[in-house]
């Protein structure tokens, strides 16, 4: 057994590590890409209205869970051990896969199996997630960490562009295969975690902050429900933000998560440590990290709509395929992704990580530039080298950032600053879906229903049905589109079409015309969409560049490039800051010496 000691453990760790984080973030992505094969497979048609719901749940339950819980398993890592919460998540997620792909119900049962287990996956996902960089970076010396963190940070991200070509390979076989490709790594990896990893970091006994964790959970789960609520129709509007339910969960919410803000600066012993944000390296990381995430998560669901719903079938492919060709096109932005991250984690601990977060948000964002101006129906070749400078700017950004963020904490406080930095992401992602779906809805308001209209009326669909069809919520054309799915058969119904013409209901049925009825009114809504991501991944930039007012200098023998110089003004600003230890009631030593 290696020790913690040996040259070759921080390799053991950052492996284990990089394939847990691998494994939670493709598992999400896989059922993205896959959720046709699967409302087909338990006989769920994702069109109804009352489905709608599941639809989102089984989208956005995981990611939610992961938000909320992260922070809290981040802390118990600093408690009792990082090591033994990761183990028990690589536990946790291999069994709730074997559950999952085991669904024995149809129908709505089928799909509450499946969104109720992904929910407990999302636990043992949460643990993996909150410790991981923690335990890289008790495992590496300062002036590797950040090409360890990259290696890892980047794995993460790559994993959930990943999980949609394995998702979409895996859903022409089996539904269900996308839940057993994870059953054989997660016995590797929890074996693997439980026989080689050891605990390298600072513990300290402290008491559970109930109140803390309780408030956290209840306040961020109302808001991040109320926001999935509010992208459904409700009372004849397009979108539900007037529901009361939905307004409760927002005010309510925000009001639970005041009340949370207030009761850490009065415990002794604080889940999420508010201190940590008087460094400003810390406060301005995190916030960079959930405006990135929130733009990159509405890439992600913008670019599967516009290939599945519109690109691909106006090229030929069945709707049935869409998943599967939706995942190939989008490996440029994956690859992207891995050519740049571990180099700028290598890079950042040479010559500082600043400028490379900054560096790569910029990138983004004149990608962004770059696919507002493409048409609905774009060159394959510009589109990809679009996505492929997003995905270097993303990486480019990610492990410049971690670093910025667990390098600007005290040691024995990483488990609750990793599980706060995955807190900011995940939560970016659950508000990607709610902010640029609404942005979304809103553009396809104004343009949809007057084009959807006249082109049902040109080929022979009676006015009144044409009409009443177009008045119907938008939000089931951007479903439809991103499913990969052709509603039109469903919305006239065999009546209707068998009163036509046979060629008008073979055109309308057939896969041209539904991509090229949306295919205006979905660009009109993706402008607005690409300008709040542009601006996000800006003010993300600037935000990457703020340092303490108290910089390093010569005279303080600090070097005046690479990690070294970052670390010492890590120490000014946390010098400033004075990390509070709880059970002892003074101001704690930093110790960056420790690896």
């Amino acid at each position: 057994m290696i020790t913690v000691d040996h040259p070759r453990y921080k390799w053991i760790a950052l492996s284990n590590t990089t394939l847990g984080n691998l494994l939670a973030t493709i598992n999400s992505s896989i059922v993205l890409i896959s959720l046709p094969a699967i409302f087909k497979g338990i006989h769920v048609n994702p069109l109804d209205a009352g489905n709608v719901s599941y639809l989102l749940w089984m989208l956005m339950g995981y990611m939610l869970v992961t938000a909320v819980l992260v922070v809290t398993l981040g802390r118990l890592g600093d408690m009792y051990g990082r090591v033994k919460i990761y183990n028990a998540g690589f536990a946790i997620f291999t069994i709730t896969s074997v559950i999952l792909s085991l669904d024995p119900f149809d129908g709505g049962g089928g799909a509450i199996w499946l969104i109720g287990w992904r929910v407990l996956q999302a636990v043992g996902g949460a643990m993996l997630m909150a410790n991981s960089a923690a335990i890289i970076t008790d495992a590496f010396p300062a002036e590797k960490r950040g090409m360890a963190l990259g290696v890892n940070i980047v794995s993460a991200l790559a994993g959930s562009f990943i999980g949609l070509v394995l998702g979409g390979l895996l859903a022409e076989w089996d539904w269900r295969s996308i839940f057993w490709v994870n059953i054989p790594l997660g016995v590797l990896g929890t074996i693997w975690a439980y026989r080689s990893l050891h605990d390298t970091g600072q513990r300290r006994p402290a008491k559970i902050d109930w109140w803390g964790n309780a408030t956290f959970a209840i306040g961020l789960t109302a808001v991040l429900a109320a926001i999935t609520y509010g992208i459904q129709p409700y009372g004849g509007h397009t979108m539900g933000w007037s529901n009361p339910w939905v307004l409760t969960g927002l005010i309510g919410g925000a009001a639970v998560l005041v009340g949370f803000g207030v009761i850490e600066t009065r415990v002794p012993e604080p889940m999420f440590p508010l201190k940590l944000f008087k460094n400003v390296g810390f406060t301005s990381g995190n916030a960079a990290n959930l405006l990135a995430s929130v733009a990159r998560g509405g890439l992600q669901f913008m670019l599967i709509i516009w290939l599945q719903g519109i690109w691909l079938p106006l090229h030929g492919y069945d709707y049935e395929s869409t998943p599967l060709w939706a995942g190939i096109y989008l490996v440029p932005m994956t690859i992207g992704f891995l050519a740049a991250g571990p180099l700028a984690g290598y890079l950042s601990d040479k010559f500082g990580p600043r400028l490379f977060a900054s560096g790569g948000l910029l990138v983004m964002a004149v990608s962004f530039v770059g696919l507002l101006l493409l048409p609905g129906d774009f060159n394959y070749a510009v589109f990809a080298t679009l996505i492929f400078i997003n995905g270097l700017g993303g990486g480019l950004f990610a492990a410049p950032n971690t670093s910025l963020i667990m390098s600007s904490v005290p040691a024995n406080m990483r488990g609750a600053a990793s599980g706060m930095r995955a807190t900011f992401q995940n939560a970016g992602q659950v508000l990607s879906i709610g902010v640029f779906f609404s942005l979304m809805v809103a553009g396809l308001a104004d343009s949809l229903p007057g084009t959807l209209s006249t082109g049902l009326s040109a080929q022979g669909v009676p006015a009144q049905t044409a009409d009443a069809i177009a008045q119907l919520p938008p939000v089931g054309t951007l479903f439809a589109a991103f499913l990969g799915f052709n509603p039109i058969g469903e919305l006239l119904g065999p009546t209707v079409l068998g009163a036509l013409p046979p060629a008008n209901a073979a055109t309308l049925t057939g896969l041209q015309f539904f991509p090229r009825l949306i295919a205006t009114p979905f660009h009109d809504g993706l402008v607005i969409v690409f300008w709040m991501a542009i601006a996000m991944a800006v003010v993300g930039a600037l935000l990457s560049l703020l340092r303490s007012r108290k910089a390093p200098t010569a005279a303080t023998g600090t070097v005046a490039t690479g990690f070294v110089a970052h670390e010492a003004e890590v120490k000014a600003e946390l010098a400033d800051a004075q990390p509070f230890t709880p059970a002892t009631g003074v101001a704690e030593p930093l110790d960056h010496a420790k690896p």
